[in-house]
């Protein structure tokens, strides 16, 4: 099994990635400690997780609250010994899931996607690491960023400017606690993300990508990469489970787009041909220079 013997606390971690993900390291030995905001969310998957056979203990919290993740470290220490990984995986999206814009934005909004997004994964993994350096134990952080941390997502200014953020904040994390044999990476989604993500708290937990919910047409998705089955959130859990695990033990300060398509293998410029078109120059040259094109 390869987390055997670890002991692993998540956020936000009662629906989406981090539920999926929850499981999946159960079942590769690993002890899960499940967090989440919503009230019952975390409980449901360590029950999930105990009546499969696994390890998991859960607790209630707010990523915002520095209580609350310096709480989720000391009960994840006093149930199991130890934390040998944190995983700040809490998120949230723009209000209105980009149909907003940034001239309608609000300031509020922006001090609340930041304190969960960035300031978030600042309280979790900094709980962690004082555990950690103070009783002399190495370590792992991993945070949830996003495609959005590398190109901008129209409608989703202060998400993009969230995720960027996290990123700098993980190569700062790898370069001040490796010396105590602490890393930090994040991986960043690109497809194969929750729906719930989209969807209120209220929410009923679906446990289905955004890709699943349509039927799946590869040739009419804007992605290079082909596939006759839609891409899925454990397409993202599976590049956790490497990054929790001693296979990435050298790996530090790295930021990883998961469950790409290859979309990453080019620009991030749609052109004609991926909506649909014939030819790569419409409506990119005009029609007497397209004309004279070789072809």
């Amino acid at each position: 099994m390869r987390l055997k013997d670890k002991v692993i606390a998540i956020t936000g971690s009662g629906s989406g990635l981090g539920r999926e993900s929850a499981l999946l390291f159960s079942s590769e030995g690993a002890t899960v400690v499940t967090s989440d905001v919503v009230p019952g969310r975390a409980k449901a998957v360590a029950e999930q997780i105990l009546a499969e056979g696994g390890n998991a203990t859960s607790t209630d919290a707010d990523v915002r609250s520095e209580s609350d993740m310096e709480r989720l470290v000391a009960e994840t220490v006093e149930a199991h010994g130890r934390i040998d990984v944190m995983w700040a995986n809490a998120g949230i999206p723009e209000p209105g899931f980009g149909m907003s814009g940034f001239v309608d934005s609000a300031l509020a909004d922006w001090d609340n996607i930041f304190a969960v997004n960035v300031t978030g994964i600042y309280l979790a993994w900094r709980a962690a690491a004082k555990w950690m350096v103070t009783n002399g134990e190495t370590g792992n952080l991993l945070a949830t960023s996003s495609a959005a941390s590398f190109n901008a997502y129209p409608g989703f200014p202060m998400y993009t400017a969230s995720k960027a953020a996290a990123n700098g904040l993980t190569r700062a994390a790898a370069l001040e606690l490796g010396k105590f044999g602490i890393r930090a990476n994040a991986l960043c989604p690109v497809h194969g993300m929750s729906v719930n993500f989209a969807m209120g708290p209220e929410a009923d937990v679906l446990g289905k990508s955004y890709e699943e919910m349509t039927p799946w047409d590869p040739d009419k998705r804007a992605m290079p990469l082909r596939l006759e089955q839609p891409p899925v959130i454990r397409d993202n859990a599976y590049l956790a489970l490497f990054l929790v695990s001693d296979e990435s033990r050298y790996m530090s300060g790295q930021t990883i787009a998961s469950a790409d398509g290859g979309n990453f293998a080019r620009t991030s410029i749609i052109f004609p041909t991926d909506l649909g078109g014939d030819d790569i120059t419409e409506g990119v040259l005009p029609e007497d220079i397209r004309n004279e094109i070789d072809r």
